[in-house]
């Protein structure tokens, strides 16, 4: 026999948590004639038993049921589910940690926080030591922050030489521009790139225009190129984000920012760009929008991992009237926009050595080309030309 005491220290556990399992009538010692509760060998069983069943996650009302009568298979099956579920969760979490100590990719945990939190995860970004240029591009091309030096490194390599950043047609911006009842004004060319399109409306139209990017290499190309037109005195460009622009409000006749906006949401800049424009002022934007209500499921895929905002015409419009502005008009970008960003592209995929990027930057832009070359049509870029109605 063993009195309470030896019994805990027998099973590793306290002497109070025995007197609960008592009381619970899941443990029942025997009364000596000392007065002192006893208990057999038997009952160590049992305890042991006990906390076995606990270890399975069973509450202690469960364990009881299975001690004393069969065991309920329904039961045990929905604890098993439960504990498939914390083990899940405790393997993301630790997924999570080792990604942090650049054990393994961060790129799952980039994308989702980038869905359900995009402002947050800028400025959890920056905390962490990245610049805002840094931390913008991290969030819509690597991904990962754990390889982004390499990866940027990489996909400059690709890029350095080609002059268009994205899906772009003179074409299209001329019609856009015929559609402004204005020619002249101070225009803010919002993440100009290269300067192709400020090159265009400086050539088409008496105005001035600010280039805005926040890249010094793109700057460089834009005033190159204007001096080489002789536009200088109409081309002035400005480092910035594109999240927080030096200027003052109402500065601007129009704002221009073709395929730039997604970088920080489309509904965001249509409320931070707007007390730029000038009362009756007007704002060009393109965005990629779906042109199906029913797209294949792997171009869908993959512009949830890479544009989870992305939307119809239709929903984007809604939010531009939300947001306080008129629709003039808009239109689906042309052919000849994709076929100036993509073979140029393409080319300049097959002439590279793949052993020479050791991140997975140009395996991304093939795997968009293929999207692209499979699904273009599914969905496109919209370019929309709105007036602020103040």
């Amino acid at each position: 026999m063993y009195r309470i005491s030896e019994l805990a220290q027998k099973v590793g556990l306290s002497r109070s948590t025995l007197l609960y399992y008592e009381k619970l009538k899941l443990l029942t010692g025997t009364r000596l004639s000392n007065g002192y509760r006893g208990y057999t060998d038997k009952d160590v069983q049992r305890v042991k038993l006990l906390q076995q069943l606990q270890a399975g996650g069973l509450s202690l009302k469960e364990c009881q049921a299975c001690l004393d009568a069969q065991i309920d298979r329904e039961l045990l099956l929905q604890r098993l589910n439960i504990l498939d579920e914390e083990i899940a969760k405790k393997q993301k979490a630790r997924n999570l940690l080792s990604s942090m100590l650049g054990m393994n990719s961060m790129k799952e945990w980039h994308q989702s926080m980038e869905s359900a939190a995009p402002s947050a995860h800028l400025e959890w970004l920056m905390k962490q030591g990245f610049s805002e240029k840094q931390a913008l591009r991290l969030k819509w091309l690597s991904k990962d922050m754990n390889e982004h030096e390499q990866y940027m490194a990489d996909f400059e390599a690709i890029f350095d030489d080609l002059e268009r950043l994205g899906p772009s047609c003179d074409d299209d911006s001329l019609k856009a521009l015929e559609i402004l009842p204005i020619t002249s004004g101070e225009v803010l060319d919002i993440g100009c790139g290269k300067g192709v399109v400020t090159t265009l409306l400086a050539k088409h139209g008496d105005f001035h225009i600010t280039a805005l990017d926040n890249d010094e290499y793109n700057l460089s190309c834009v005033n190159e190129t204007a001096i080489e037109n002789g536009l200088e005195h109409r081309i002035t460009t400005v480092s910035a984000s594109m999240t927080a622009m030096p200027f003052e409000k109402q500065r601007f006749d129009v704002l221009w920012a073709e395929g730039s906006a997604y970088i920080m949401g489309v509904e965001q800049a249509l409320k931070k760009w707007k007390p730029l424009i000038q009362a009756n002022g007007y704002l060009v934007i393109s965005d990629l929008v779906w042109l199906t209500d029913s797209p294949s499921q792997e171009a869908v895929d993959f512009w949830q991992q890479n544009y989870p905002d992305m939307t119809t015409s239709k929903q984007r419009i809604k939010q531009m009237r939300q947001a306080g502005f008129e629709v003039i008009n808009h239109f689906t970008q042309s052919d000849q926009s994709w076929t100036n960003y993509l073979t140029p592209l393409q080319n300049k995929i097959a002439q590279l050595d793949d052993q020479h990027f050791t991140s997975n930057a140009i395996a991304d832009i093939k795997n968009e080309i293929h999207i692209h070359e499979r699904y273009l049509g599914q969905y496109g870029y919209q370019l929309f030309v709105l007036k602020n109605k103040g």
